[in-house]
């Protein structure tokens, strides 16, 4: 039985296509699993969206709820952000909310849920100077961002390495800060 609820965000980069080996792995670490994505992301994902629904026991959600509608998550306890792509950074530290799951992190920092986000972006975007500012914003605001050393580093244009995503670090965070106090 668990009893931590993870909210699981994930952008339109490419380790968003290994979302259910990670919810596998966040199941078997206790967490009962939310899976969140951009609309960019769920359409990549489109054909596996029912077996991801299956698979975490709650609906796979891209888009806002209509007003009056419940909501059909539990709270969650953590949100895990990953991968995080320069749009998803740059629009959550600016708080742009017009999608679902920049949304509900930008009202989860007032709302004090612990957050991870760990990004996932070539070495030109990184170059930016909205990206560092992003991340440092986001740092300020009690998000823990695994970017550099310990988490995510980028890669040059064009040499991704999508297998090498380190989701384990991020797992391994969104642990962490749910066991907290």
């Amino acid at each position: 039985m668990t009893s931590r609820t993870l909210y699981l965000f994930g952008s339109a980069a490419p380790p968003v296509f290994d979302v259910a080996k990670v919810v596998e792995d966040a199941q078997r670490r206790g967490f009962d699993v939310c899976l969140g994505l951009t609309p960019t992301a769920a359409s990549w994902l489109d054909e596996s969206l029912d077996g991801l629904a299956a698979l975490t026991g709650n609906p796979v959600r891209w888009e806002y709820k209509q007003p009056g509608e419940p909501d059909v998550w539990p709270k969650a306890d953590v949100i895990l952000v990953a991968p995080a792509t320069f749009n998803t950074v740059n629009a959550w530290a600016l708080g742009i909310t017009r999608d679902f799951v920049v949304g509900v992190v930008a009202e989860g920092i007032g709302k004090g849920i612990p957050m991870v986000a760990m990004p996932c972006v070539n070495a030109a975007y990184v170059q930016h100077r909205r990206f560092e500012r992003s991340v440092a914003e986001l740092r300020e605001m009690g998000v823990e961002v695994l970017f550099g050393e310990g988490g995510f580093v980028p890669n040059q244009p064009g040499s991704g390495k999508p297998n090498a995503y380190p989701w384990h670090l991020a797992l391994d965070a969104a642990e962490r800060i749910a066991e907290r106090p």
